[in-house]
């Protein structure tokens, strides 16, 4: 009868420490909500095979959708989202919408920032005064008449932003694709998130839209943690389950 019971006792007290053991693993995992900032040229609809992989994983996901108007513009839009999430919030942008998070990630309800690809201008700079410090100043890239910055020719969209994806869908990408205003790349940002929040980066080793030198400097002034996959630019179309992943990763690694 003595044994039984201590064989009961033990039972319970594993039982108790499996219980400890769940409930410090849940404390750790406490960012469940994760905004996506998208870049020029795209939409919140590039992020749908990651949004889908994050809800499977038990995250609420929301796509931001940047009017690429102005900075200015794109911060308020990512604000606006911001505002509505209950509880903290993993904060992605990728290309332009780098420089977006980096000031919007300024947020009280932000505890880190994910960089996929993406510009992460110092406080005080613009993305032109960034590029310029790194000696890789914009060319190529002229605005119409309306101020607008367009990159809806198919073959050019496929060399610059989705040299890994089918032609196929490169140009439906391109067809989607928005237009970015030349001035939002000339105004600066206040204050530079990622001085006071922990940040990673997905360097896109394939990438002709923004050099991977480029990429690994800027991460590294940032101090964020470097992930390298061989990627175009658009990597969460083209790799979503490397995006998702580190993504996930970066939400478990966060200190509470």
């Amino acid at each position: 009868m003595s044994f039984i019971c201590n064989k009961i006792m033990l039972l319970a007290s594993l039982l108790l420490c499996l219980v400890f053991t769940i409930s410090a693993d849940a404390r750790e995992q406490n960012i469940k909500n994760i905004v996506l900032v998208h870049g020029a040229f795209a939409d919140g609809s590039s992020w749908s095979a990651v949004t889908a992989l994050l809800q499977a994983k038990g995250y609420t996901v929301t796509a931001v959708q940047n009017p690429l108007t102005s900075l200015k513009d794109d911060v308020a839009a990512t604000e606006r989202v911001l505002q509505r999430q209950h509880g903290d919030v993993l904060l992605v942008g990728h290309s332009w919408g780098g420089a977006v998070i980096t000031q919007a990630g300024n947020a009280e309800n932000v505890k880190g920032l994910v960089y996929l690809s993406a510009l992460a201008p110092d406080s005080g700079e613009s993305v032109t005064d960034t590029l310029n410090r790194l000696d890789q100043p914009m060319d190529g890239m002229q605005a119409d008449k309306n101020g607008l910055i367009w990159l809806d020719n198919p073959e050019m969209f496929h060399k610059v932003m989705a040299n890994d994806l089918p032609w196929h869908q490169a140009r439906l990408l391109a067809a989607a694709q928005q237009p970015i205003a030349a001035k939002a790349f000339n105004e600066k940002v206040n204050q530079a998130a990622w001085h006071n929040k922990p940040s990673w980066y997905l360097l896109t080793e394939n990438d002709n839209a923004l050099k991977p030198t480029v990429q690994n400097l800027l991460a590294r002034k940032a101090g964020a943690t470097i992930t390298r996959i061989p990627s175009s630019h658009m990597s969460m179309v083209s790799h979503p389950e490397d995006v998702a992943a580190l993504i996930d990763k970066a939400a478990h690694n966060i200190k509470q």
